[in-house]
């Protein structure tokens, strides 16, 4: 399994990689909110040594060990919904949302 993109995410995140002067989207994730985690991202001018770092459509994703047990098998998409454009992230250990849509749970 990986963490992927679709390709709306990737053309977003391309150009704000090319932007920032970064090599690579950095995702993870913090404990947050009232479900237990949100996602973070942040541009990553390196790899570090217990990094994942993944490939969709020539972007590079990286993520750290411990985020990627939470992370695996994530995707993730760039939608526009009427005025609105975000990230929406489609994980498979989520089991539960907040009702704000901040943070998630996951199967302990």
């Amino acid at each position: 399994m990986s963490i992927s993109l679709t390709q709306a995410a990737a053309e977003r995140i391309a150009g704000q990689l090319d932007t920032a002067d970064a090599f690579a989207l950095r995702f993870g994730v913090k404990e947050s909110g009232c479900s237990g985690y949100s996602y973070v991202m942040d541009f990553a001018e390196q790899a570090n040594t217990d990094d994942t770092v993944f490939e969709s459509f020539d972007v590079k994703v990286v993520v750290d060990a411990k985020s990627l047990a939470i992370l695996e098998g994530t995707q993730i998409d760039y939608v526009s919904e009427g005025l609105n454009q975000t990230f929406k992230f489609s994980n498979p250990s989520s089991t539960d949302e907040c009702g704000c849509g901040e943070s998630f749970a996951v199967q302990a």
